[in-house]
């Protein structure tokens, strides 16, 4: 089932919130799938067979699950990071080497991160521009390439600098097909993808 975002012209709110909500309406057999079939779909990219530092993020809300994926990163040498919060007068992310025995903490949004009051994780911090591959959540996309998030904007103010140095690192935002809509509004400050995947497709952003 598919959505026309401009039909009605509902708010990037509501339509969050349906999003949402259709995402988690997802089964536990359904998730495990698109997660399986996401994970088939991202292997096949000469961008992410090619990537050795990887930002990617554990799944909260019904987003879909791209942990399938950090095996085989690290068969292949690559190294896998997480995004973690910033203080709230900052509004961006640091990404954090991620390993089975990395300490976690839950954050002001009941997400797991890794806890940076480690030492040796501090060290482990890697700025957003080092990055090689990104693999962001999102709450929807068309076939455009445009995109909705979870409004924070956390994302777009952490690779602002893509609008100047592109094309490093490589953005690709993940969604189940469910959170597919025919068509929605884009805004000013959403920093442009390379590539959405989904279990279903692949979307190659049309727009500059």
């Amino acid at each position: 089932m598919t959505h026309d975002a401009t039909s009605d012209m509902p708010s990037r709110r509501q339509l969050r919130r349906t999003l949402r909500q259709r995402r988690r309406g997802l089964s536990a057999a359904q998730r495990r799938q698109a997660a399986r079939l996401l994970s088939q779909r991202l292997r096949r990219l000469p961008e992410v067979k090619r990537a050795r530092r990887v930002a990617l993020y554990l799944p909260n809300d019904g987003e879909i699950d791209p942990r399938p994926l950090i095996d085989w990163f690290r068969r292949r040498g690559a190294h896998v990071y997480l995004p973690v919060l910033r203080p709230l007068s900052d509004n961006r992310l640091w990404f954090v080497h991620y390993h089975a025995s990395t300490p976690m903490r839950t954050n002001r949004f009941s997400i797991p991160e890794p806890c940076t009051r480690h030492g040796a994780h501090h060290a482990r911090r890697l700025p957003a521009w080092a990055l090689d591959l990104v693999l962001m959540p999102l709450v929807g996309f068309d076939a455009s390439g445009n995109r909705l998030g979870m409004g924070g904007g956390f994302y777009d103010r952490t690779f602002a600098f893509r609008r100047l140095r592109r094309p490093h690192p490589c953005l690709i935002g993940l969604a189940h097909d469910c959170q597919y809509v025919e068509r929605l509004p884009a805004a000013d400050w959403d920093i442009p993808l390379d590539a959405i995947v989904s279990d279903a497709r692949v979307v190659r952003p049309t727009r500059t």
